[in-house]
């Protein structure tokens, strides 16, 4: 969309009233980044005047006046943001005394939901750290620019949110009041975080593009085989990439098979399926350069919807459009607790779309039914091949 920023909260509002329409998608049909339509709907004093109405309403949509509202009323989208300042971990280490909530990451090809609250955040020297609950994330704050607190009604009904967005505009993170949100503590978070500047517009940079792979030739590749069935820990890996300047996919491609196999993409299905059927506790990784959201635990619901895998659980929900995954591996690496196993996934930039691994703890062997199940998978792979 080229104009000024004035005119982007009417073309929104005819593109909602054409029928529902998610904010991502309404982005792209208008050529602008989420973050660039977020900000268009700055507005400081409509903000503050809409919100105690807003929560009022909150609490009151089962009501029977609720009820009655016309279907017309509904599908008109009421937006308004408030722009916060940039004091990400302090926000973050705010969170807690809102309550339940659920948070959201996602990448171009999968989403990442999970209910819960956001308790005993840490900062690192790597990342800021969320893990003392049933919301675990690791959040790379360099990479954060913008974010907002944002209002907004759609034939969905009402939605209160926290969303963060990278320099270029594109979404880190977002978070979602609930039902049984604590409105208050959130209007105290939103006075506490408000930034000064207020007007609407936002500045964006584009992102260096991603350098390309060295060529295999260029890379000792005995010296990085070496090094991987040297390691000690699983996150010794990220050590591994740096010190001998590989991207992952690139690593994947050059190691030992006995330590890693590339099978079909489709096989992310029968990894969730399988779990789910066998009950096996796993850990869902799904990110983003600015942040990882991580579920521990059972899932229990799995479909497919071409063209996207879903889990739709009480507390964790996972969107995976199948047609980005370009390839697909089973990845072995030693550590001081034996082989840690994982089933990783990536799109066609070499991107990562989502991480499998069975649910375990530094200390702990990785779980013996997981183990199997990838091993049933690699062996359909191997007789396929044969």
């Amino acid at each position: 969309m080229h104009g000024p920023v004035q005119t982007i909260p009417q073309a929104l509002s005819t593109l909602r009233r054409q029928g529902f329409i998610r904010q991502r998608d309404a982005a792209e049909r208008l050529h602008l980044s989420e973050g660039e339509l977020i900000a268009a709907h700055v507005n400081e004093h409509v903000f503050l005047q809409k919100a105690s109405q807003f929560f009022s309403a909150l609490q009151d949509d089962n009501s029977e006046q609720s009820k009655g509202r016309s279907n017309e009323d509904l599908a008109t989208s009421e937006l308004c943001a408030l722009r916060l300042r940039p004091e990400w971990h302090s926000m973050i280490s705010s969170l807690e005394q809102v309550g339940e909530v659920l948070a959201l990451t996602r990448n171009a090809s999968c989403v990442h939901e999970k209910i819960g609250m956001y308790r005993g955040a840490t900062l690192t020297d790597r990342a800021g750290v969320v893990a003392a609950g049933n919301i675990d994330l690791r959040a790379f704050y360099s990479k954060w620019a913008h974010g907002f607190a944002v209002l907004e009604t759609t034939a969905k009904g009402r939605q209160t949110s926290l969303q963060f967005f990278d320099i270029s505009g594109v979404a880190i993170h977002k978070i979602y009041l609930r039902d049984s949100s604590n409105i208050q503590a959130f209007q105290d978070f939103v006075q506490h975080f408000v930034h000064t500047e207020q007007q609407p517009g936002l500045y964006t940079e584009a992102l260096a593009p991603r350098p390309s792979d060295r060529a295999d030739e260029q890379i000792d590749i005995g010296a990085m085989q070496q090094a991987w069935s040297a390691l000690r820990d699983t996150h010794d890996f990220f050590k591994l990439l740096k010190t001998h300047e590989v991207s992952r996919v690139q690593a994947l491609r050059l190691a030992q098979p006995k330590y890693v196999q590339k099978v079909h993409c489709a096989d992310i299905l029968r990894v969730l399926t399988g779990a789910a059927a066998r009950e096996i506790p796993i850990m869902v990784f799904v990110g983003n350069h600015g942040m990882l959201q991580i579920h521990s635990g059972p899932i229990l619901q799995v479909s497919y919807s071409r063209p996207w895998l879903n889990v739709i659980d009480a507390s964790f929900n996972l969107h995976l459009r199948i047609d980005h995954v370009d390839t697909a591996w089973i990845v072995k690496k030693p550590t001081v607790d034996g082989q840690v196993t994982s089933f990783e996934v990536f799109d066609a930039q070499g991107d990562a779309i989502a991480m499998v691994f069975g649910l375990r703890k530094p200390g702990q062997p990785e779980l013996a039914a997981w183990r199997g199940l990838l091993d049933d998978i690699q062996e359909t792979q191997q007789a396929c091949a044969a």
